[in-house]
């Protein structure tokens, strides 16, 4: 398929690379040059890695490489594609607003997909005259190494949309779980809710961050603990999916003080050096705050 992807921040260059990868041909777009160049450029970096961890060869590295163009036009992105993906910020008046101007420069079968990992993708598809070709695709942080693909099914689409949807993800060789439309659908729900109860238990000093997270990655089979993934995730974007959960769902959502105030503070994880552990390099290297260094 011709398949264009909208924001080409880690998760957008991320489903650009795994979707040039299995064949299709890509249009990365974002809103300045220095984000799409950035992007393409994340996208080399990851193929790198996989050369040099035996993963990939040069050939497929360049052959993925070679399916993916970058531009700034949103009408040239999406005119000719089969597939829109929007990987933009999670805020809904600007999914509509992207919806909107992607119908308008699209034929009636482009299939029009949200990576939202919480939004509803029902009153995204609202805004459109042609709704039933609305899907959600929740993909997982990075794209390139997460196996699972949440196929979110909203009130308008249609058994068409779905079907193209389940089998795209095959095809670029993920495992698709089908949900309806609802808060946080199943894996937002689930993460946050343990997400949320793990920063608890670090307020109220049950135990370190890192031997909370053992408990699960080594007692539970985590592939990562739950405060190392809030770090990966983004505390501000933990917070703003609670925030709508609470709304949505209710008190049990409610967001601990401490991840409102390191977010103020702007200890946002990984991304800015220090969430509930300090980062240097993209590296782990010791705990935020009292705990003792790992």
């Amino acid at each position: 398929m011709q398949i264009a992807v909208l924001g080409a921040g880690s998760m957008g260059h991320g489903i650009a690379q795994v979707s040039a990868m299995a064949g299709h041909d890509v249009i990365l777009r974002d809103i300045e040059d220095e984000f799409v160049e950035n992007g393409i450029e994340g996208i080399r970096d990851n193929l790198q890695g996989g050369v040099d961890r035996d993963k990939v060869t040069e050939e497929e590295m360049q052959t993925a490489l070679d399916r993916i163009s970058g531009t700034t036009d949103l009408e040239a992105a999406v005119a000719d594609a089969d597939l829109v993906i929007e990987a933009v910020p999670e805020d809904m008046d600007l999914k509509k607003d992207v919806f909107s101007d992607v119908e308008a420069a699209t034929g009636e079968e482009t299939i029009i997909a949200s990576n939202t990992s919480s939004m509803s993708v029902t009153e995204m598809g609202s805004v459109l005259e042609h709704p039933e070709r609305v899907v959600g695709l929740h993909f997982f942080n990075p794209p390139h190494l997460m196996d699972l693909v949440e196929i979110i099914i909203a009130e308008q689409t249609d058994e068409r949309t779905e079907s193209v949807a389940v089998d795209y993800v095959r095809d670029i060789e993920k495992e698709d779980v089908v949900v309806r439309d609802t808060a946080g659908f199943a894996s937002s729900r689930l993460g946050i809710a343990l997400g949320l109860e793990a920063i608890r238990m670090v307020e109220q000093g049950v135990a370190s961050p890192a031997d909370i997270d053992e408990s699960m990655s080594i007692g539970y089979g985590h592939p990562m603990g739950p405060l190392e993934l809030t770090d990966h995730v983004g505390l501000d974007v933990r917070l703003h999916i609670a925030e709508h959960l609470r709304e949505e769902l209710g008190e049990r959502f409610k967001p601990p003080q401490s991840l409102r105030r390191k977010v103020r503070a702007g200890n946002l994880g990984k991304k800015s050096g220090e969430g509930y552990y300090v980062w240097e390099d993209g590296e782990r290297v010791g705990m935020s705050g009292d705990w003792d260094d790992e």
